[in-house]
C-alpha cells in the first residue's frame, strides 16, 4: 500500500468516529459540515452588508386606491372588448 492511501483511509476513519461522537454526543452530525457561503465569524462579514435603515411600510390614501382601481377596471373593459371582437 502507498502511504497517500493509507492517509485517506485514516481520515476516512477519523471522520467516521468524529460523526459517531458528534451522534453519542447529542449534537448533530451536520454541524461538522460546512456548506456554501461565508463561515459565522468572518471578518469581512460586517463589509459586505451595509447597515440598512428599516424600511417605512408606505401607505396608499383612499384616492390613490380608487384612482388605481378605476384605472384597472379601464384595462379590463378593454381587454373584454377586445377579446369579444376577435
Amino acid at each position: 500500500m502507498e502511504v497517500s492511501r493509507i492517509i485517506s483511509e485514516i481520515d476516512a476513519q477519523i471522520s467516521k468516529l468524529q460523526q459517531a461522537r458528534a451522534l453519542l454526543a447529542g449534537t448533530t452530525a451536520a454541524a461538522g459540515r460546512t456548506g456554501p457561503g461565508r463561515p459565522k465569524g468572518s471578518k469581512n462579514a460586517a463589509a459586505t452588508a451595509p447597515a440598512t435603515k428599516t424600511a417605512r411600510k408606505r401607505k396608499l390614501s383612499p384616492e390613490g386606491r380608487k384612482r388605481i382601481a378605476d384605472a384597472m377596471k379601464k384595462r379590463w373593459a378593454e381587454r373584454r372588448k377586445q377579446s369579444s371582437k376577435g
